[in-house]
């Protein structure tokens, strides 16, 4: 797969890991385990790139005596989803051409 098309892919599914609510390394980890397999280093790179976007902000709370960083969803993160939903269909369009689903082999 193209590593830009795979970036956004993996953009757009943590940022709607937490669009409902707050959370933290391993339980976006844990959500996204159905859909997508992300090792942690992968993980917090992409969670590094969101928050110098703008499009998460990060708070570190204390859990059982440790720290913890707490990751949530900004309005500029928002809107990439509703971005990216866009795209999407327009990538379908594409797909569909690609695989001769168009109606342009007949």
């Amino acid at each position: 797969m193209d590593n830009q098309l795979k970036r956004g892919l993996l953009d757009a599914c943590v940022l709607s890991a937490i669009r409902n609510e707050d959370s933290y390394g391993y339980k976006i980890i844990k959500d996204l385990k159905p859909y997508v397999e992300l090792s942690e280093s992968t993980l917090y790179t992409i969670l590094k790139r969101l928050e110098d976007a703008k499009m998460l902000s990060v708070r570190t709370a204390e859990h059982q005596g440790r720290l913890r960083k707490y990751y949530h969803i900004t309005a500029k993160g928002i809107g990439r989803i509703d971005e990216f939903r866009n795209d999407w269909k327009e990538i379908e369009s594409i797909y569909r051409f690609i695989a001769g689903e168009d109606g342009s082999d007949e």
